[in-house]
């Protein structure tokens, strides 16, 4: 009998040895890597509003990006739109908001511009318009913020250069023209900055940059707030080569940093009142007017 029962048996637990054996083992599951900040910008799901014809206006919160709280306001303008002049409104002395600027010149969309005298008002850089020098960098100006350039030309195109070694007078060829910096993006490539508090810290930001098919971008980062923690130079370089900006600049930040829209006002967070709203405007010397007839 227990011969007879073990005949029995041994096939049984072949066959569960079989049965094991052929059972495929789960696969791990697959951790996607974390994106980089260049793919968050450009994956973004970004709010998203005609202005006009050529201008659009783009505004995004992220949460971790540059493992921060970051507020981005964007205006996209078509340079090719042969209906769409740039103006430069500007105050000698004293001081204008950049939403004053704007209304001045008739303006669709403006930008705040350039450094000034917090006290006396004026820009502190240099700065040409239609042929005429307004004024030159003041004395002892940090280089490294007035290595770049917003430029005009005769024939109305608009580029950011770079400070060329004979100074600025002697880009001629640029009608009107405003220093600022650090240089951003230059030939596709961003710029290495220098490692100085200005650059290295985070603050609020306003940049200009042009793409290869000719659309300049306009970027007001918010900063000094929980909500929006302010970028580095480093990061904002960043930014504007993942927008597709060949070439790119920093202009006036801080409490500068304004993007106004005409029919909506100021539409991104100044922090001169110290609250997350629109209300902190802060009067400059120069703005970045853009006017669609």
């Amino acid at each position: 009998m227990k011969k007879l029962l073990a005949l029995f048996l041994i096939p049984a637990m072949v066959l569960v040895g079989c049965s094991n054996d052929e059972v495929t083992p789960s696969a791990p599951p697959v951790v996607e890597a974390p994106k980089t900040a260049a793919e968050q910008l450009t994956s973004a799901d970004w709010e998203t509003k005609k202005v006009s014809e050529s201008i659009v206006w783009k505004y995004k919160h992220f949460k971790e990006l540059f493992s921060s709280n970051q507020s981005i306001t964007i205006l996209d303008i078509d340079l090719n739109d042969a209906g769409l002049e740039v103006e430069v409104p500007h105050v000698l002395s004293g001081f204008i908001k950049t939403s004053e600027a704007a209304a001045s010149v008739g303006a669709t969309v403006a930008i705040n511009g350039s450094f000034f005298d917090t006290s006396k008002g004026g820009s502190t850089v240099f700065f040409k318009k239609d042929g005429e020098i307004i004024n030159t960098t003041r004395s002892g100006f940090t280089p490294y913020r007035e290595n770049a350039g917003f430029a005009i030309g005769t024939d109305g195109s608009i580029s950011v250069v770079k400070k060329p070694a004979a100074g600025w007078s002697s880009l001629t060829e640029a009608h009107t023209l405003l220093a600022s910096g650090p240089l951003l993006v230059l030939d596709d490539k961003t710029v290495k900055q220098e490692q100085q508090v200005f650059n290295t810290n985070r603050h609020p930001r306003t940049a200009v940059g042009i793409t290869a098919d000719n659309h300049l971008i306009a970027v007001v980062v918010d900063g000094r707030f929980t909500e929006a923690h302010g970028m580095t130079t480093e990061e904002l370089a960043t930014v504007m080569h993942a927008l597709g900006c060949v070439e790119a600049m920093n202009l006036d930040g801080g409490g500068s940093s304004t993007a106004w829209i005409r029919n909506r006002g100021v539409v991104n967070y100044p922090c001169d009142n110290k609250k997350f709203d629109h209300g902190g405007e802060r009067g400059v010397a120069t703005a970045i007017a853009f006017v669609q007839k």
